[in-house]
């Protein structure tokens, strides 16, 4: 069975580029059962970036129940929390020694995000790439389900297999990627940047929101501007709708919106409140398994320490393996 793994981080509420980014993905994959499947809470990559400790272990908590609510399932997938597994980041130190600096210094994720957090340019940030590849590795996963944001971190990981194999012995194997067919989701306030919470309440749907806020969200969404000129608001909304249609008779509702909109004759009046529709539609049975799995905390917390406990036994096996062979172990 071919390995799969990815993970996420738990810094505050899901929204639905990070559904159909991710986890919409997630669970057709674990669906197929010829696929062995780890998805993990990436928590030791999320305090690279600003957060409150006192809110974190409940975006922890939150993110797990959102997970399951949407359909992972531990019958299916091995469900844990990163930072349970030390095996991880002392992986990483020894990967920390196959890469150069100026590798990192490429990476365009680092740039991106130091630029956001001038004050705050750690070198955890410096250094997400060689743990991000330590938690694949670690499981010798074969693949890994990622944005096209991730892609030069997934090929630095790849390389830092065919060093330790080249110089210790095949050992690790150089997973590929997996990529969502889902276009990147944009603000609903600025089409021209990624759907992100940085961007104000009102420029993403986050899974939990109600339908009443989901139908004001969307009826406040940037559409069409300059006169019909600039079309890219209106191209994002269309792609949410498609991304969320399901039915044939949803996909003919998109197509014929979207020849309305390249006509220009697109009735925003008539559109927005059907793409609202569509949205609440879609996370009903999110929003219901969410209410029922919110009372039940203990069941979460079993879901996760039997998801650590598998995780930690593979990863313990191969950090020993791997100091073996660099001569660790005497």
């Amino acid at each position: 069975m071919p390995r799969i793994l990815s993970g996420i981080q738990p810094s505050g509420k899901l929204h639905i580029g990070n559904y159909l980014g991710a986890i919409k993905n997630w669970i057709g994959l674990q669906d197929d059962k010829k696929n062995d499947c780890f998805f993990f809470i990436a928590d030791y990559h999320s305090i690279t970036e600003d957060y409150d400790p006192r809110e974190k272990s409940k975006e922890i908590f939150d993110l797990a129940i959102d997970l399951l609510a949407l359909g992972l399932s531990p019958k299916k997938s091995t469900i844990f929390q990163q930072s349970k597994i030390p095996f991880h980041t002392e992986l990483a130190w020894i990967f920390n020694t196959m890469v150069k600096m100026p590798e990192l210094e490429r990476m365009t994720q680092f740039k991106v995000k130091a630029k956001k957090q001038t004050y705050n340019i750690n070198i955890g940030l410096f250094d997400y790439p060689i743990l991000m590849a330590a938690d694949i590795l670690i499981y010798k996963a074969e693949a890994v389900p990622v944005g096209e944001d991730q892609i030069q971190h997934l090929e630095l990981t790849r390389e830092i297999a065919r060093r330790f194999n080249g110089k210790f012995g095949k050992f690790f194997p150089e997973p590929k990627s997996i990529l969502t067919e889902t276009p990147k989701i944009m603000s609903l306030t600025d089409p021209a940047k990624k759907m992100s919470k940085s961007g104000g309440d009102k420029s993403y749907i986050a899974l939990a929101d109600s339908p009443e806020t989901i139908i004001e969200k969307i009826k406040s969404a940037t559409s069409d501007t300059g006169g019909g000129k600039d079309k890219r608001g209106g191209e994002n909304l269309l792609s949410i709708f498609n991304a969320f249609a399901e039915t044939k008779s949803e996909k003919i509702e998109y197509k014929n919106y979207k020849k309305d909109h390249e006509a220009g004759k697109l009735k925003y009046s008539e559109f927005k409140p059907r793409l609202a529709e569509l949205i609440i539609n879609y996370f009903a049975v999110y929003r219901e398994n969410r209410a029922e799995l919110s009372k039940n905390p203990d069941y979460i917390k079993k879901i996760l320490e039997d998801g650590d406990k598998k995780a930690s036994a593979i990863a313990e096996v191969t950090l020993r393996e791997v100091k073996k062979k660099i001569g660790l172990i005497i």
